[in-house]
């Protein structure tokens, strides 16, 4: 038997099949192979179908019974990751009013911002963690504001997951987590904010049932399946945000723990049991997958940097070079602080991380004598590494300690300049595993009969290396100052 799981990117939807017993990967596929449409009317707009969404993971799931020759019967549960902040609104049909608001779409922001000082920053730090910005409830107010005849017509609002999870089934229902990630979940008192919903003039009538994050959140309708090529009946037994999924993939569960990302956008995701913030405003905090659970509530502190693999890829497509791999080995070549060149690697957007400040990417001390495309790719790693670090101390000072690193075999942790640079700046240990965000979220389905040791189990054979960190950690601090001191007269100006 088997157990199926999702995975909503903006570029992609993967789709990874598993073992129940033993929770090996049988397979993942991706679809579309080529990246998923996006639209951008304006500037700084993002949205993409959500039956678009749909239509890859029907495609996605009759691709990977096809190729592992699986009937439906042999699947017994549905996990599902989605990328986060995303708007889906519906009528009463259940058909999509609009494009999706996508998550990296910052429309929003002011509306956010307003909402800040409106509700109370007080409020927003002691009861919602976070300042409420470019969450999923400030796009809905946008559409309230600038498309009225679309919100008079919304029957519910919903994160990207649970649209999929509709698609399904036909039932529409989110959880706490993902309430935490639309602004929604007061901590404190542990129920949905009447103060927020006041503020933003949002009937408590547009929210979807609220349902456990491991649990049988709904079945495979008969509709469901004749699209999906499920079986009618199939349980949904999870749900999660792309980041807190991610954590949960590398068993990141536990206070102290961290799980790092080093894809197209860069992420640090730190769990927590204290509720105290103080970097509101440049970090995010979630209810992790295991909030509620057993009486726990722990924290999934998030912070993301944009100008991560994309930067990278960015300096691959312009230096004619071949591979990321030719890439390492000229960085290779050069040492420790990259002969004095500086990479800023924020060219993707607004930093949340820096204040929201749109700093760019910025190349300074090449000297056209002496430096090459080599000291440009070390530059590239330890500029992007750098501003890891940077992230984590933002981190530290809202109170995270970390015990352990865990990270996927994937992307910029391939790198071996890369991992190294973060290990010994700050002195922990990164563990690397052989997982993805579609594989973690089929193993959850383990989860909804409280099977901990079952789930940690799934694990013991993804284990891949661990970096250690460097005694003599000398060098790499002098470059991470030089680095640091020129990001700071750009931040300043």
């Amino acid at each position: 038997m088997y157990f199926i799981g999702l995975d909503i990117g903006s570029s992609s939807v993967k789709v990874a099949l598993v073992e129940q017993d033993t929770g090996k990967c049988i397979g993942v596929v991706l679809e579309p192979e080529e990246e998923m449409s996006m639209y951008a009317q304006q500037k700084g707009w993002a949205e993409q179908k959500p039956q678009d969404w749909w239509a890859c993971v029907c495609q996605g799931i009759k691709k990977i019974k096809q190729a592992h020759t699986i009937s439906k019967n042999d699947i017994v549960g549905i996990g599902i990751s989605y990328q986060m902040h995303g708007l889906v609104v519906v009528d009463a049909q259940g058909d999509p009013l609009r494009k999706s608001i996508i998550w990296c779409d910052s429309r929003a922001v002011d509306i956010g911002n307003r909402a800040f000082r409106g509700i109370g920053e007080d409020y927003c730090k002691n009861h919602l963690l976070n300042s409420p910005a470019n969450f999923t409830l400030s796009k809905l107010k946008w559409v309230q504001e600038n498309e009225p005849e679309t919100f008079a017509k919304i029957h519910k609002f919903m994160l990207p997951g649970d649209y999929i999870a509709y698609c399904l089934s036909g039932t529409i229902n989110t959880t706490v987590p993902g309430l935490s990630e639309a602004i929604l979940w007061d901590f404190k008192a542990k129920k949905v904010s009447s103060q927020v919903l006041d503020y933003f003039q949002i009937d408590r009538a547009l929210l979807p049932e609220v349902v456990e994050t491991f649990s049988q959140q709904s079945t495979v309708s008969k509709e469901g399946a004749l699209e999906s090529g499920l079986l009618e009946g199939t349980p949904i037994l999870y749900r999660a945000g792309d980041q807190p999924n991610n954590a949960l993939s590398l068993n990141v569960f536990h206070p102290g723990e961290v799980a790092a990302t080093g894809g197209t956008s860069g992420v640090v995701y730190a769990v927590t049991d204290n509720l105290v913030v103080n970097e509101y405003e440049r970090v995010n905090n979630f209810a992790h997958v295991n909030y509620g659970k057993n009486g726990v509530h722990h924290i999934g502190k998030l912070l993301c940097i944009n100008g991560a693999g994309i930067q990278y890829r960015w300096l691959m497509n312009n230096l004619s070079v071949a591979s990321y791999e030719e890439m390492n080995q000229l960085a290779a070549e050069v040492e420790v602080g990259s002969d004095g060149v500086c990479l800023i690697p924020f060219g993707n957007g607004a930093e949340r991380m820096l204040g929201n400040k749109d700093v760019g990417t910025r190349l300074v001390n090449v000297d056209l004598n002496r430096h090459s495309k080599a000291q440009l790719c070390r530059a590239a790693l330890e500029g992007i590494a750098f501003s890891f670090v940077y992230g984590i101390e933002i981190m530290k000072r809202d109170g995270i300690a970390t015990k352990c690193i865990r990270a996927g075999n994937d992307n910029l942790f391939r790198s071996e300049i890369f991992a190294n640079t973060i290990a010994t700046l700050i002195g922990k240990e990164i563990e690397i595993y052989n997982t993805t965000g579609a594989v973690g979220a089929a193993r959850a389905c383990i989860l909804a009969n409280g099977n901990y040791s079952e789930f940690e189990s799934y694990m013991k054979n993804d284990h891949v290396m661990t970096f250690m960190p460097f005694r003599d950690k000398t060098p790499y601090q002098s470059a991470y100052e030089n680095w640091k001191k020129e990001l700071e007269l750009i931040i300043d100006n």
